[in-house]
């Protein structure tokens, strides 16, 4: 059963906070803790990122190693080859594995697949590292509002001590279980996100054929029983036609990758998903792999066109 929390008030003792990957989500992020007064180690490839951060008061670490003495390490990493990279370590640079100290707790805070995620936990736990998988589900908007809704599951005792911190970052918090519950939980709810892109596709071009305008269309829609937060967040965006990215078509590619390759892995028919997949393999290929993943609508418009 999901145990839902909303945010805490209070205080609590700050433990010492290390952060690696500071980009579009990370980023608002770690500034939320900063504004709290925690201390944070950030290390992130993109040196302009990083010294940004210092400025405002984080404090720089060059790799891995500059977070042997944090009680806690979060992470906010683009894929499962860099989660790996970053905990198992390369030829030359360590990893957090041999890096931590036994009882410090690492919270990893991507998208990333339950196999990638399964791997790193054994390897974690074999040098003694508590480990919490923490996705998010919001937009950069909403991670500079600290309004994110965070899924967890791990270690229990990882969960109770990382939870304040967590409070300072979202409006929601959900804790799933003991194992790779978040990581499916986030891929059911990306699998819902990128389905309503590619329905409200089709349902806009049907509704344009029969000359309707798109805001008429938007405007009805957002007062159905078909409304959503992500509909009314998107409205602008589509009777606009302005698809500047928030998450890409790319990401979304990756993302319903994952869902694929999980259902796969567990014997679970996935035909619909499938079918969305190729209509952003589409839209990339069609030159439109970074714009917002919503361009689908202008991709479908002109398939209309043809």
């Amino acid at each position: 059963m999901a145990i839902k929390l909303n945010t805490v008030e209070g205080t609590q003792d700050h433990l010492s906070v290390g952060w690696i990957g500071a980009g579009k989500m990370g980023a608002p992020m770690i500034r939320n803790l900063l504004a709290q007064g925690i201390g944070i180690t950030v290390t992130d490839p993109d040196a302009g990122v990083t010294e940004a951060l210092v400025r405002e008061g984080a404090t720089l670490g060059i790799d891995a190693a500059a977070h042997a003495d944090r009680s806690i390490v979060f992470s906010t990493l683009p894929n499962d080859a860099v989660l790996r990279s970053v905990v198992v370590g390369t030829e030359t640079t360590p990893g957090l594995a041999t890096s931590l100290r036994p009882g410090a707790i690492f919270v990893e805070m991507s998208t990333v697949s339950p196999e990638c995620s399964a791997e790193i936990a054994t390897v974690l736990s074999n040098n003694g590292i508590k480990y919490l998988r923490a996705p998010l589900s919001g937009s950069t908007a909403l991670a500079e509002k600290a309004a994110l809704t965070i899924l967890a599951s791990g270690e229990k005792t990882a969960w109770d001590t990382v939870e304040p911190y967590l409070a300072h970052l979202s409006v929601r918090q959900f804790y799933l279980g003991e194992g790779e519950e978040a990581r499916y939980m986030k891929l059911v709810l990306n699998t819902l996100v990128g389905a309503t892109a590619a329905i409200m596709a089709e349902a806009l071009a049907l509704g344009e054929s029969g000359g309707l305008s798109r805001s008429a269309i938007m405007e009805v829609v957002g007062e159905s029983a078909v409304a959503s937060p992500l509909l009314k967040y998107k409205t602008e965006t589509i009777v606009a036609d302005d698809y500047s990215p928030a998450f890409s078509v790319d990401q979304m590619i990756k993302d319903f990758s994952l869902i694929n390759d999980a259902a796969r892995a567990h014997g679970v028919p996935q035909h619909i998903t499938a079918v969305i997949l190729e209509q952003y393999r589409g839209a990339a290929a069609a030159g439109l792999n970074d714009q917002d993943f919503f361009a689908l609508v202008k991709w479908r418009g002109g398939l209309s066109d043809v």
